[in-house]
């Protein structure tokens, strides 16, 4: 988000999720994502997924 001069309410505006859930997964401690959710937000941050997200085994 830094790198593309982005703020959390016009990211999870373009996105079409609330600025709740978009804090929620920026943060970590989300359990889950819709892969139409990761689809938008690489769209819009022009990434790839592994950019975004990170494997931690439990």
């Amino acid at each position: 988000m830094a790198k593309r001069k982005i703020s959390l309410g016009d990211l999870a505006e373009k996105v079409g999720i609330t600025q709740a859930n978009l804090s929620i997964l920026k943060t970590g401690k989300a359990k889950a994502i819709r892969f139409s959710t990761l689809e938008a937000l690489c769209k819009v941050l022009d990434c790839q997924p592994a950019d975004i997200l990170e494997y931690q085994s439990e």
